[in-house]
């Protein structure tokens, strides 16, 4: 080995926790100064906290409660002003095969298809020929997008 290239060994060097708890190890510094230990890890100790020493948990909690705010905005507001149901299927953004198949069968705005699925469910859509569970899907995803509460089937 090469002389003077390596660091000073220190047999007894001492490690203290913010806990409190302090031991004797060694190491290449003197003293060691830990967060956390065996002594005060919640896996050892066996309770539920959460450690965080940088703030990430609250910037996380913080970060869904605006969330929730903006959901809740979001909501009241689409409450507050009556959805057209007056639209036209073709504002739906669905493909222009099922557009045409919901034509042919007479529905042609957004009232037709809410209609459609209060009275006979699902099978008010899945029973027109050239329609099945895809377009049905589709049909479901592009109410629920613009607002519309869709009837579920049970």
């Amino acid at each position: 080995m090469k002389a003077e290239i390596h660091p000073t060994w220190y047999a007894d060097a001492t490690v203290t926790c913010q806990c409190g708890n302090t031991w004797t190890t060694g190491a290449t510094v003197p003293a060691i100064r830990t967060e956390i230990c065996s002594n005060c890890h919640p896996f050892f100790t066996g309770e539920q906290r959460i450690v965080d020493t940088e703030g990430r948990v609250e910037k996380f909690f913080s970060r869904l409660q605006r969330r929730d705010d903006i959901r809740k905005d979001v909501e009241s507001q689409r409450t507050e002003e009556s959805l057209p149901t007056n639209l036209g299927v073709s504002e739906l953004g669905l493909s222009s095969r099922f557009e045409k198949i919901l034509g042919e069968n007479g529905i042609t705005i957004v009232q037709d298809i809410l209609d459609a699925l209060t009275e006979k469910g699902e099978d008010g859509i899945l029973g027109l020929s050239g329609l099945g569970q895809q377009a049905l899907i589709d049909i479901k995803k592009s109410l629920r997008n613009l607002g519309f509460e869709v009837p579920t089937s049970e």
